[in-house]
């Protein structure tokens, strides 16, 4: 019978070394412990660059659009009570197409920046709570604009349908356009912003 304290004679003939060594089987067929984390990482990678360039396009778009309504509404000048500028609400959307203009031309030259240089103007946290809030600012202001002018332009409309109020029409068009665009743009920027990490 064997005394519980001495060691069996298979445990004293195992040296430190061989308890340490695992056990070698197919050497070629070894799959690696890291390899899930490093396909996690480039997907990750590819994702972010697929959102930098999706809102890149998005707002490249948006630009388009938004200078297309400054450019159909200031030049809506047809004599007499055919000029935008005697009525409030076609200021305002030439307003608002303005400053849509300016904001998404500011962004894709810091994007183009970024994606150029490979550096960041500020920090990423400011830049994706700019992106994010301004994007909604824009695209709400965009679709004020336009749903201000729609019951105007469908009253003149009414009465006679000319170059004037089509005009007027394409305008609004493009700047609802622009809306959807941007407020998809707030959307991407809204999901890279709650993915950030604070570490």
């Amino acid at each position: 019978m064997p005394i519980p304290d001495e060691p069996t004679s298979n445990k004293a003939a195992e040296s430190p070394q061989s308890a340490a060594t695992p056990a070698t089987g197919d050497v070629e067929n070894q799959s690696l412990g890291t390899g899930a984390g490093v396909s996690n990482i480039v997907r990750r990678w590819k994702r972010e660059d697929f959102l930098k360039k999706g809102s890149l396009g998005l707002r490249g778009f948006g630009l388009l659009f938004s200078l297309l309504a400054f450019i159909i509404m200031a030049s809506n000048k047809h004599g007499d009570w055919k000029e935008f500028d005697k009525y409030e609400e076609y200021r305002y959307v030439l307003a608002i197409a303005i400053l849509s203009s300016l904001y998404t031309g500011l962004q894709i030259l810091r994007q183009i920046h970024e994606l150029s240089t490979g550096t960041e103007m500020t920090s990423r946290k400011n830049l994706l709570m700019v992106d994010f809030f301004g994007d909604q600012i824009v695209a709400y202001l965009l679709i004020s604009a336009a749903s201000s002018a729609v019951p105007l332009t469908n009253r003149m409309r009414e009465g006679a349908d000319n170059i004037f109020t089509d005009s007027s029409a394409s305008a609004i068009s493009m700047e609802f356009l622009a809306f959807i665009l941007l407020a998809l743009s707030a959307m991407i920027s809204g999901y890279k912003l709650s993915t950030q990490s604070y570490i």
